[in-house]
Formats: C-alpha cells, structure tokens, sequence
C-alpha cells in the first residue's frame, strides 16, 4: 500500500483495535485566518476523510469520532445548524465514498433533536452498510458520556420492571451491553486535537483504561503524519489495565 512507504517503524502487530478521535479545534483554525467558523468545519470534514483512509489501511478496526457533543447545542443557532447541514451532506455522501472499501458505518448517541431528514439518513446508511466487516466507523453525534450511561441505567431499570434482570445480580456487563457501543469494544488509543488536555465528557465509561494521546494540531491540519505519530506513541506503552508492573 503506497500511503505506508516510509513508514515502516509501525509495528503492524501492534495497531490499536480501536481509535477514538476528539476532532477538536476546527472554529479556532478558522479564527486564525479570518474565516467564518463554517469554514474551519468544511475543513474538518477533509481531515476526517484523510484519518479514515489511513485508519483502513493500517487496519484499524473501529475508527471513532466524536463529532457533536450534546453539549454543542448551546453553540449559536448558525453554527449548529451549519454543522447539521455538513453532517447530511457527509452521510449522503459517505456511503459511496466507502463503497470500494469494507466499511460499517454506525452512528452514536441521541437521536433526539435531529431533523428528520438526517434521522433517515442515518438509518439509511447504518443499514446499508451492516454487513461489511472490515472496518466499523462510529460517528458521536449528539452524544454525551454521562447520557450515555444514564440512558443504559434507564434501560437497566425497565429489564428489572419486567423480570428480564435480576437488580441483585447486575454486572458490569449489564451496563455494557446497554451502552450505545454495546457491540464495540472499549477505544485502546484517544486522540484529542488542538492542545486541550480533556475528555470533554466522551466515552467515559469505555475509556477506562485507553491511552490518551494529546497534540497541539488543530484538526483541519491534522495529517496523515499526525496520527502515524500517535500510534508510534501508543505502541511505546505498557498496557497493564490496572494490573502491577514497574
């Protein structure tokens, strides 16, 4: 594959699974050059697609982004409804961008609040693209980690309503299977752009003991080289998942 040339320090028996991305960073790329925020948005969405095609060729198996936080409605009404309008554009688009390629596409969080033009889409694509295997990309939008585990505790609570679960033998487990990455497993590697050193509320029951990886890149420039950066530093690392280790 011509886009790893020169790149042959990375361990390729040692890809992370599973890669989750903070794309942070986008409004302030625009500021910096007098543009509207929008811009840095469009800009983004370039990013995104640079980080997909590298993450499939590396073989990286889930590739997740965290794209809208249910946070971000407080943000003017012109940026967000900007971003929703990018966000149907990319999914409209996204299915015949990886129609070559073996990729499941699956979207995370709250369906609330979304028109329903993109609530189809996401249908749309989520099943159109249910069988392929190779790679599984997961869009965050309107997620939040903290809803995230409280919708799972609700459901929790009408299994035990209805004799599905015992309140008294509930796992982990439990929790688990009711999050919305229910079928994914937890992010080995976190990549959060543009300097800030946070979570910002995002999987935060699934990162438990994924490695985090911060660079002060603004996401519309982060490049190929920027995240082949961050797996040589994820595979410098001992995972010891809580275990002793020197």
């Amino acid at each position: 594959m011509a886009i790893l040339k020169g790149h042959k320090s990375i361990d390729f028996s040692k890809i992370p699974r599973h890669v989750a991305i903070i794309l942070d960073g986008n409004g302030r790329w625009a500021e910096k050059r007098g543009l509207p925020r929008s811009a840095g948005h469009r800009e983004g969405a370039k990013a995104v697609k640079r980080t997909i095609e590298l993450a499939y060729d590396l073989g990286i198996r889930y590739l997740t982004f965290f794209a809208f936080s249910s946070e971000n409605w407080s943000r003017p009404k012109e940026e967000v409804d900007e971003l929703m309008k990018l966000y149907l554009d990319y999914l409209k688009s996204a299915e015949n961008e990886t129609n070559d390629k073996n990729v499941r596409v699956k979207i995370i969080g709250s369906r609330k609040g979304l028109s329903k033009e993109l609530v189809d889409q996401i249908d749309k694509i989520e099943k159109n693209t249910l069988d392929k295997d190779k790679m599984t990309l997961l869009i965050a939008l309107n997620y939040g980690g903290r809803q995230d585990i409280l919708q799972a505790v609700r459901r929790i609570v009408d299994d035990v309503e209805k004799g599905v679960l015992d309140k008294d033998s509930i796992t982990e487990k439990d929790i688990q299977n009711r999050l919305y990455t229910e079928d994914i497993p937890d992010p080995d590697l976190l990549i959060r752009t543009s300097g800030e050193m946070r979570i910002s509320n995002f999987l935060i029951w699934q990162c438990s003991y994924t490695e985090f990886y911060f660079t002060d890149v603004l996401w519309p420039d982060f490049k190929d080289k920027h995240f082949k950066e961050a797996i040589l530093e994820y595979q410098k690392r001992n995972r010891r998942f809580g275990s002793l280790g020197r």
